[in-house]
């Protein structure tokens, strides 16, 4: 029982977009109190300065005091021009997620866990080919567009360039070469960042199996990348992997050159490791290669049939062909692995089912394929387009890319179309929602704004998905079509050219835009938030199957939250909630997990968890299935025994229900299936109260919009589908519930006689 010492310490945790210390604790201004200035721990301060106390708690019919403390995370993934640039790797980081998007092996199962060790190799060749992509395409604008091309002797490509650009040919060489040298040191150095404390308190492992697994370091899957793009431009000069060279010399190393890159990729299959000294061999070996096909190759050729270098086109088709591929084996392969894992879930409801059965990491995986080709062809559109000159040459393939991109979006306007001027009227009829508005709304009008956004956010959460998944498989089947009609049947037909234009623009737009943000987020700390909203999405996970992506802050945000709550604990008076908001819910979460499989029985009772508009439910915990299953997630809620609370509205688009499902009104009450405290799962019926809230098991369904200003909190008007949950008075109720403190007892609006199910207690 609580004593006259009591007091609550609530930790918040924003989430997507970097949010501001006032924002996030509701405060005029606020103070740092701990941290390392990447992981600031603030709380409110007064005017000089000094920390200051939270507002008071009402709880048991007494104010209790409480401690208000946020915890900054953004500045790991916005803010600076070097992050601003991690935008450029999103496909790399796509691939990455793949990984931990597999299906779950069942143990003792050797065939599915070879199928899961296959999987996973083929992950890493296709990450393997992504760099390589990259770096091929980038090529074809420096070295190929503009090098041998635009800088050609006589060329009226950027007549105003000083003549020593195009007379002295090493220069020319140079310009060409040396951006896609410092692009792939660039590309080395990103693996070696990390986020994690230095602290030795966090590095020491939870017995928590809901914790973001940092995998052992793999540099020579460092190696491998940079060895295979560094062979990458020496091959274009080499004249690509389709031409054999005359000179005998030249022949030699361009065998060596495809020697190269097909052992890395056996070797990224496998899971290459190596020491300090055979990696730097491998390196040294593709700089030489660089180093002979530069001198091989000056000064570059600007008369070859089509113009250009020509080696481009091969190396970047050579690529386009094995990405299609290893994604269709990829594809092939997770399908037995999937059915196998299929007993972990399929005795759950479909809606908490993993996506595609567990096998959307396959469409994931095409997605990253096309738009890293996607956005090579786009960059080189642009640039052509911005220097004026439209006779420079560009890969034959990037015809196909056009096509492509211009049907993928030409598919995803109809699906849109359909999806949102259809199926989400009759979802909003079909699913009653207008019935589960009206238990919470007091007049029409807000129940008919509110139904609107309710049946809206609905569908989104339900099938925005697999209108995102169904392009990018109808993208890659289409691709995979258009490569057997290019190099089968000759040139496309001359119906495809309006796909094409739809396909430059579209294309030309995309890099120009995603250029344009960049600098602007590197430039301007507002902007860098928003672009930071990519990198929170993806930046979650660890690095596996690609090497080159941006550190995980998962890895530092949630041993820290942990420690920080075991800090407040120490005192025996008070008690700690973790308030997640957003993707923060998603830390708040795990660090829970952690900090109640590390404390001592008798200290758990001390600590609570909320959850505000969090994507746990409808899109981490199926996309994730075997990093999030449900059966440790239902461990969690009885571990908490009440205590997990979770604020969501009907009209949230990115958040949704978190312990609860199946919701349906029934004689005027709402009802669900859920978490039940004593363990497992089981049908629950709904409390409301004179605002309109209705407590479902874990879940607070809040108005929206709120009923009114009740003079004592912060109001907000409209529809505020995923914004401003800290503003509900249902917030301060559901964290005295998280800090195992009760709430004011609600007006029932089913009498005495309980719920539909009997005498159903009233949550306290």
């Amino acid at each position: 029982m609580p004593g006259p010492d009591t007091r609550v310490v609530e930790i918040r945790v924003p989430g997507l977009v970097g949010t501001s210390g006032e924002s996030l604790l509701d405060s005029t201004s606020v103070v740092d109190v701990a941290g390392d200035g990447i992981g600031r721990l603030i709380r409110p301060s007064d005017r000089l300065r000094r920390p200051a106390p939270g507002p008071v708690l009402p709880a048991l019919g007494r104010s209790i005091p409480r401690i208000l403390e946020g915890y900054l995370w953004s500045g790991m993934t916005s803010g600076g021009a070097a992050k601003a640039t991690w935008a450029l790797l999103f496909p790399f980081s796509l691939a990455n997620v793949a990984h931990w998007m597999l299906p779950p092996v069942p143990e003792g199962r050797r065939f599915a866990a070879l199928l899961g060790a296959v999987c996973r190799g083929l992950l890493r060749v296709a990450s393997l080919l992504l760099t390589m992509l990259l770096i091929s395409q980038l090529a074809v604008v420096s070295l190929d567009l503009f090098a041998a091309q635009c800088l050609a002797p006589g060329s009226t490509c950027l007549e105003g360039a000083p003549s020593f650009l195009r007379e002295f040919a090493p220069l020319r060489t140079a310009i060409g070469v040396l951006p896609l040298l410092a692009l792939i040191f660039v590309l080395d150095r990103i693996p070696s960042s990390d986020w994690r404390s230095r602290n030795r308190l966090h590095r020491v492992p939870s017995s928590s199996p809901l914790q973001p697994q940092d995998l052992p370091r793999t540099p020579g899957l460092r190696t491998l990348h940079t060895v295979a793009a560094l062979t990458c431009v020496a091959l274009p000069l080499l004249g690509g992997p389709f031409r054999l060279p005359s000179a005998t010399f030249d022949l030699i190393v361009w065998i060596c050159a495809l020697a190269l890159v097909l052992a890395t990729l056996v070797a990224s299959t496998v899971g290459f490791s190596a020491g300090p000294v055979i990696r730097g061999g491998l390196i040294g070996v593709a700089v030489v290669l660089v180093g002979i096909a530069v001198v091989r190759r000056t000064p570059l050729p600007a008369g070859l049939p089509g113009g250009g270098l020509g080696g481009a086109d091969g190396t970047v088709e050579a690529l386009g062909a094995a990405m299609v591929a290893v994604t269709v084996l990829f594809a092939l392969i997770l399908v037995p692995a999937a059915l196998l894992g299929r007993p972990a879930w399929k005795h759950l409801p479909h809606r908490l089912r993993p996506w595609l059965g567990g096998w959307a990491a396959a469409p994931v995986v095409a997605l990253a394929g096309l738009l890293g080709g996607g956005f090579g062809a786009g960059l080189a559109v642009a640039l052509r387009q911005l220097v004026g000159a439209t006779d420079l040459r560009l890969p034959d393939t990037y015809s196909l890319v056009t096509v492509l991109w211009g049907a993928g979006l030409a598919l995803a306007v109809v699906l849109g179309v359909l999806g949102f001027a259809v199926a989400v009227p009759l979802r909003r009829l079909r699913r009653g929602i207008p019935k589960i508005v009206a238990l919470m709304e007091i007049d029409k009008a807000q129940e008919e704004e509110a139904a609107s956004a309710w049946a809206r956010a609905s569908w989104e959460r339900k099938h925005l998905h697999h209108l995102a998944l169904t392009v990018a498989l109808a993208m890659a089947a289409g691709g995979g079509a258009l490569l057997v009609l290019r190099f089968g049947f000759g040139p496309l037909p001359g119906w495809f050219k309006p796909l094409s234009a739809i396909g430059v623009f579209a294309l030309g737009a995309m890099a120009a835009g995603l250029l344009r943000v960049v600098f602007a987020a590197a430039t301007t700390p507002k902007r860098s938030r928003h672009l930071g909203a990519l990198a929170d999405l993806v930046c979650f996970w660890p690095r596996a199957a690609h090497p080159t992506v941006p550190p995980s802050y998962a890895l530092k945000v949630v041993p820290e939250l942990a420690d920080r709550v075991k800090e407040h604990l120490a005192d025996p008076g008070t008690r700690v909630v973790l308030s997640g908001y957003n993707l923060g819910s998603l830390l708040t979460v795990l660090a829970a997990a952690r900090v109640i499989a590390d404390l001592p029985p008798e200290d758990r009772d001390r600590v609570g968890l909320l959850t505000a508009g969090s994507p746990l439910q409808w899109g981490y915990q199926r996309a994730f299935p075997a990093m999030l299953p449900q059966a440790q997630l239902a461990g969690l809620f009885e571990g908490l025994d009440g205590r997990w609370r979770a604020l969501c509205r009907g009209t949230d688009i990115f958040g949704g229900g978190v312990t609860t499902w199946r919701h349906r009104v029934v004689a005027g009450k709402l009802l669900g299936d859920g978490y039940l405290p004593g363990g497992g799962t089981g049908p629950l019926a709904a409390e409301a109260d004179d605002q309109g809230v209705l407590v479902l098991g874990g879940d607070h369904w809040l108005p929206d919009p709120m009923r009114g200003p009740t003079g004592r909190h912060r109001w907000a008007p409209g529809v505020l589908k995923h914004t401003d949950y800290v503003v509900d008075a249902e917030w301060d109720n559901a964290v005295a519930m998280a800090a195992g403190l009760g709430r004011p007892r609600p007006k029932n609006p089913w009498g005495e006689q309980g719920s539909l199910f009997g005498d159903f207690p009233q949550m306290r």
